[in-house]
């Protein structure tokens, strides 16, 4: 089934509107009386219910079969944010471009607030994450990697949508922190897009502070 909120800013958006929707109900009433309360209360509960029945509608996976191409060319769509530039990603990114012609679109979400995103403020969050994204795009093509990117809407599986749209890939790579200090993982991110998308998904634990620890040491 299909859960009409998928991301913070969606939960948001919903608590907005519940404010809305009790305070139309109790204005009605006091200016109007109960009976025009009640009217109020039965037009929006309809208007409700009929947007719930359509939230709950069955989802079927978008249709994400890889364009046809050559033997031996292979495409990877890499889902990450904070863990972009991580060494333990490039690896699995390099391990499954060994021998093939291979085209990687690396697409990191711009992870916001709630409220910034209800506001349309999303400069800070993109230029973060643009930062990352060219980071890791350098290191890539450093190790002989040409990939491109770009930033992806803040909710992980949204950006994983709208990237199947235009990108046919073989295989997605979702990069998360360790379990504990994942939200995507407490979020269930990875478990959710392999049941919502049909296309074989890897999952990359990237542990930034340990890869730290390393080149101290």
């Amino acid at each position: 089934m299909l859960n009409p909120l998928r991301s913070e800013a969606e939960a948001f958006r919903f608590l907005i509107a519940s404010i809305v929707y009790f305070g139309a109900i109790v204005v009605a009433s006091v200016t109007g009386g109960k009976w025009v309360g009640l009217g109020v209360f039965i037009a929006l509960t309809t208007v409700v219910l009929g947007w719930w029945a359509r939230a709950r509608r069955d989802e079927r996976p978008p249709k994400t079969a890889p364009r046809p191409h050559a033997p031996g060319e292979r495409r990877i769509l890499v889902i990450a944010n904070e863990t972009v530039g991580g060494h333990t990603l490039r690896s699995a990114i390099l391990e499954r471009s060994l021998d093939v012609r291979e085209e990687v679109l690396v697409v990191t979400p711009a992870l916001n607030s709630p409220i910034r995103h209800w506001v349309s403020d999303d400069d800070d969050a993109r230029a973060a994450a643009q930062e990352r994204l060219d980071k890791s795009l350098a290191q890539l093509a450093e190790t002989g990697v040409e990939a491109r990117g770009e930033i992806g809407d803040g909710d992980p599986l949204q950006a994983i949508e709208d990237a199947l749209r235009t990108f046919g890939a073989d295989e997605i790579i979702i990069s998360t922190h360790p379990e504990g200090r994942s939200n995507w993982l407490e979020r269930d991110i990875v478990k959710k897009a392999r049941e919502r998308f049909a296309v074989p998904i890897k999952h990359v634990v990237v542990d930034l502070e340990a890869e730290r620890e390393d080149v101290r040491n």
